[in-house]
């Protein structure tokens, strides 16, 4: 079994660049599959300006990378980009963020499950349990470790499809 790396505190230049729901989506399609700038913005409904720049900061922050370049379609050379997955190492970048912000991580899973279709739900889990805040960190803790062994040994299994998914912890509101 590989051992993990351990998570490290995000710079200010990485937190600065998750901190744009944008960003986080581009570096989620360039962990799938390395894009253009056109692509991008094509599949992000953008202009290819506003994804450049998005695209430049994610690469100056360390969190995306240029490909090696290719020959498109129409023989033309493209610059693809790709996303190493550094932040699956960081330690709560977002932590002292804005809420809004905070939330985008959310939010965009819910856009990416939308754009996948209800077929794509290969499994679902829903639970409620009554933690203190010490179980609560154990129980982190311990996904966290078997996530981990998977995101360390992920490159081995870049032929097989890819599996997207969150894991949220939230409070239950409620009513009084």
């Amino acid at each position: 079994m590989t051992e993990p790396r351990r998570r490290r505190p995000a710079t200010p230049e990485e937190a600065k660049a998750l901190g744009h729901p944008l960003r986080l989506r581009i570096m989620r399609l360039c962990l799938v599959e390395e894009l253009t700038n056109k692509q991008l913005a094509d599949r992000l409904g953008r202009d290819p300006g506003t994804v450049l720049h998005h695209v430049r900061q994610l690469v100056a922050a360390g969190l995306l990378e240029p490909a090696p370049v290719r020959t498109g379609p129409s023989g033309a050379l493209e610059k693809p980009y790709r996303s190493n997955n550094e932040t699956w190492w960081l330690d709560g970048p977002l932590a002292s963020a804005d809420a809004e912000t905070r939330f985008a991580p959310i939010e965009i899973f819910q856009e990416e499950l939308r754009e996948a279709g209800p077929d794509s739900v290969a499994v679902y889990e829903k639970f409620l349990l009554h933690l203190s805040p010490e179980e609560v960190e154990e129980l982190d803790r311990r996904i966290l470790a078997v996530l981990d062994e998977y995101v360390a040994t992920d490159s081995e299994r870049t032929g097989r499809p890819a599996i997207g998914g969150i894991f949220v912890l939230h409070h239950v509101k409620r009513d009084g």
